[in-house]
């Protein structure tokens, strides 16, 4: 771990599981007081939000998209203004995710209809066609996989590129976040347990093919840590073989894939936990739902990311210590409650805003609206991981988790 250092502060002490922890990772850019929630900023910045307003928010670490940057504005232009960071005008510590998980365009789809198409052939071997309907435009509806990589057409002009592990780390080099991320093939959670296998073993080797690419660049090295990433779907048998495979190879820190049915994340995350070295970070990739994360956080990941909290401010719904209110209802239209109280702890908010205000300016479509939203949900967010890491320190976590949960279900 050149470019990073990690240390455990104090490890929950719960009779059921134990493994919640709190730590300190140390990047070139600063330190994340871990566990920790990264806000997306997909094309190098989240949505609504200023860098300032983030930083005054509680944020420490903001994650950015390899695929989106890739096609705009283009890693070179980044590099040249000198790193993600740099580009957007964020002064801490930042990662990146591979791309993987845009390119086969299946992310969005859980708990949708996925269409995928296995009966093409490449010249010496299978290709498998991936198309998702709730995230395709008029481009990029096609993602062929092989052994080497994936072929894909962009989602906005439909011209076609390639990514593989070699070139996913070029690129986030150049993006030159503190923390990146291996190459990895992103399945559905409703694909069969023979898939799965399949795609976790050539994750394995895309995982391998990553590390060295990574580790022939020694700058890159000195300034970059190269997570690794867990596959295996909802079983908990290639969660677990996938974990010491990836293990083994000597990454930075790890990332746990998602394709989990709600069902079986419990089960699948503690299987993969099971078999990671205890010194080194974790990240739950793409987890954003408040009960998640803290059954993350209980299960032992140390970083969260998700784009779902500016995603639901954009859409009029917020988080409150009772579940997600949709401010678009007619019933807030006259409910004068103040925003602050729905909140965690003290609002870090500037503004004395109501429920009736903010569902006046979603309604009327008035940017403020999505921008208050959007902020709240972000504070939440990290109000909720920071309150736990709190509660960790303090002896306490299993009761904080368990009064958030009572409230927040009511």
């Amino acid at each position: 771990m050149g470019a990073i250092s990690f240390a455990i502060e104090k490890t929950a002490s719960s009779p059921s599981r134990g493994a919640g922890r709190a730590g300190l990772l140390q990047t070139p850019h600063g330190a994340i007081r871990t566990p920790a929630f990264a806000p997306v900023g997909t094309k190098a910045n989240v949505k609504g939000i200023l860098p300032e307003q983030l930083k005054e928010l509680g944020t420490e670490v903001v994650l950015a998209n390899t695929y989106h940057l890739y096609l705009q504005p283009g890693e070179k232009i980044v590099q040249a203004a000198g790193g993600l960071g740099k580009f957007m005008g964020w002064q801490g510590p930042t990662m990146t995710d591979s791309g993987g998980f845009q390119v086969f365009s299946l992310g969005a789809a859980f708990g949708k209809t996925i269409s995928k198409f296995v009966k093409e052939q490449a010249p010496e071997e299978e290709a498998v066609a991936v198309y998702d309907e709730s995230v395709a435009s008029q481009h990029g509806q096609l993602a062929v996989i092989d052994d080497e990589g994936v072929s894909f057409t962009s989602h906005l002009d439909g011209s076609l590129h390639r990514f593989t592990p070699e070139r996913s780390v070029e690129i986030q080099h150049a993006l030159g976040a503190d923390i990146f991320f291996a190459f990895d093939e992103c399945t559905s959670p409703t694909e069969p347990y023979e898939y799965q296998k399949e795609a976790m073993d050539r994750t394995h080797r895309w995982a391998e093919r990553s590390l060295k690419a990574h580790r022939q660049n020694i700058e890159a090295n000195k300034r970059q840590a190269l997570f690794g990433i867990v596959q295996g779907g909802r079983h908990e048998d290639l969660r677990r073989e996938s974990a010491r495979e990836i293990a083994r190879l000597g990454f930075d820190g790890f990332g746990i894939g998602g394709s989990f049915s709600k069902e079986d994340m419990r089960a699948a995350l503690t299987a993969a936990v099971s078999e990671l070295p205890e010194e080194l970070p974790r990240h739950f990739l793409g987890i954003g739902e408040p009960r998640d994360i803290l059954e993350g956080i209980a299960s032992g990941m140390d970083l969260f990311d998700c784009v779902a909290a500016t995603r639901l401010g954009r859409h009029g719904s917020i988080y409150t210590k009772h579940g997600v209110v949709h401010l678009t209802n007619e019933k807030y239209k006259t409910d004068f409650t103040p925003l602050k109280e729905t909140t965690l702890r003290s609002p870090r908010m500037s503004g004395e805003f109501t429920l009736a205000y903010v569902a006046h300016l979603l309604r009327s479509g008035e940017m403020l609206g999505a921008v208050i939203a959007s902020m709240h949900n972000v504070s939440f967010i990290l109000d909720l991981v920071s309150g736990a890491r709190e509660a960790i320190l303090d002896g306490r976590f299993d009761e904080y988790r368990e009064d958030f949960t009572r409230e927040y279900s009511k």
